[in-house]
């Protein structure tokens, strides 16, 4: 079963759109990180990848060993921007790899597969 949506999709491309145009202020951002976290388990259900965008949010991910308590031993930990900036195409997995702006750790915590996200493309 998908997990449950906690942000109205409309409300979710709405707040990347926003974001894309400019916006700066937390409820949007906060939004907008939201709403693509459950995107990225939608399309990448499972529980052995913990992606983590504080202060905004945080998903489990990827097909593999569940996680249950402390620390998962597959986590990416990134800002806000950053993670918009993988999400929406104008940042490359790889780039912000290289330039130290995502904290990846575990051999499974690479996200190059499935961003950018389909659902923040421009209709």
């Amino acid at each position: 079963m998908p997990p449950r949506r906690k942000i109205d999709p409309v409300a979710g491309r709405e707040a990347v759109r926003a974001w894309r145009a400019g916006a700066t202020d937390r409820p949007t951002i906060n939004t907008a990180v939201r709403f693509t976290l459950e995107e990225l388990a939608a399309i990448a259900p499972g529980n052995s990848v913990e992606v983590r965008v504080p202060p905004a949010g945080a998903t489990q991910c990827i097909e593999g060993p569940r996680h249950t308590r402390g620390t998962p031993p597959n986590t990416i930990e990134m800002k806000p921007a950053t993670w918009l900036g993988l999400v929406t195409g104008t940042l490359a997995w790889e780039t912000v790899l290289a330039e130290g702006l995502v904290s990846a750790s575990g051999q499974r915590a690479d996200l190059a597969d499935y961003l950018p996200l389909q659902a923040t493309r421009e209709r």
